[in-house]
C-alpha cells in the first residue's frame, strides 16, 4: 500500500469510526505503530483528523464548541470525581477563579458555604452558588456564548483585569505534553489565557480523555499550570512526564 492510500485509508477509517485507536490502525494498514502515529501527525498537521493519546478522532462536521448539555454527560462521573477532589483544595476565605467548564459547575455543587470569594465567567456556575450566603460571587459579564453559559470577548476579558486570586480553577479541550493546554474556538481561548495570568496557583481540571490531544487554540503552555486534576485512565509514562516537569498530579 502506498503512503498516500494508507492516508486516504485512515482518514476514512476514522471518519466511519468517529475515532480509533493506533493498535486498530496498526493492524488494519499492516505497519508499525510508530508508523502509524506518524502518519497521524501529518494528517493532524494537514487537518484531516485530530489526534488523542492513543489513537485519533474525526474532524468531520465537528462544531467548534460542545454544547454544554452533551459536556455535562460526557465522562460525567470522571468529572464529578475531579470536582470533589478540586473542592478539597479550597480554603476559607480565598479569592478563587471557576472557568465555564462543566467540572467547574460540579466543584460549585459541592462547595460548601464557606466564607469565599469566586469569580466567574459562567451563568451555571453563578447560579449554584446564588444559593451559598457566605460566598460572594462575582461574574464577569461579556458576550454570551450559548453553546457553554459563558460570557466571553472583550468586556468579559476587560473585568477580569481588575482581580486577581489565590486559585483559578481551569479546564479545557486539550492537553499536550508539548503544545500546551488548548481550546475549541478563540475566544474561549482568549479567556482562559487571561485567567491563566491572573492567579497565584493555576489548577487544571482535566479527565484522561483530553490528554494527548491538541485542539483548535492555544491557551497556555504546560509550565503556566502548578497542578493538574485528572482520573486514573491518565497513562503512566504522561504522569511521569508531568512530574518531571514540576507540575503535581492528584489521581482520583
Amino acid at each position: 500500500m502506498l503512503v498516500a492510500e494508507r492516508y486516504d485509508k485512515i482518514v476514512e477509517l476514522v471518519n466511519e469510526r468517529g475515532s480509533i485507536r493506533v493498535t486498530e490502525l496498526s493492524e488494519l494498514c499492516q505497519v508499525t505503530e510508530e508508523t502509524i502515529r506518524r502518519d497521524l501527525d501529518r494528517l493532524e498537521q494537514a487537518g484531516r483528523l485530530r489526534r488523542t493519546h492513543g489513537g485519533a478522532v474525526s474532524v468531520r462536521d465537528q462544531q467548534p464548541e460542545t454544547p454544554y448539555f452533551e459536556r455535562e454527560v460526557a465522562h460525567a462521573d470522571e468529572k464529578r470525581r475531579i470536582a470533589e477532589e478540586a473542592v478539597e483544595l479550597i480554603s476559607p476565605k480565598e479569592r478563587i477563579l471557576l472557568d465555564a467548564s462543566t467540572t467547574a459547575w460540579y466543584m460549585a455543587a459541592r462547595m460548601p458555604d464557606i466564607p469565599l470569594t469566586v469569580l466567574t465567567n459562567s451563568i451555571k456556575v453563578a447560579l449554584e452558588l446564588a444559593g451559598k450566603e457566605r460566598i460572594e460571587v462575582i461574574s464577569t459579564g461579556g458576550i454570551l456564548a450559548s453553546r457553554s453559559l459563558s460570557y466571553v470577548g472583550p468586556l468579559a476579558e476587560r473585568s477580569l483585569d481588575a482581580y486577581h486570586v489565590d486559585k483559578a480553577f481551569l479546564s479545557c479541550k486539550g492537553v499536550h505534553l508539548e503544545r500546551g493546554i488548548s481550546e475549541s474556538n478563540e475566544l474561549q481561548a482568549r479567556i482562559k489565557g487571561q485567567m491563566v495570568g491572573m492567579a497565584d496557583e493555576i489548577v487544571l481540571l482535566a479527565d484522561s480523555s483530553k490528554f494527548g490531544v491538541q485542539a483548535f487554540t492555544h491557551v497556555a503552555g504546560l509550565g503556566d499550570i502548578h497542578r493538574i486534576v485528572t482520573d486514573s485512565g491518565l497513562a503512566s509514562d504522561v504522569r511521569g512526564e508531568l512530574l518531571e516537569r514540576g507540575i503535581s498530579v492528584t489521581v482520583v
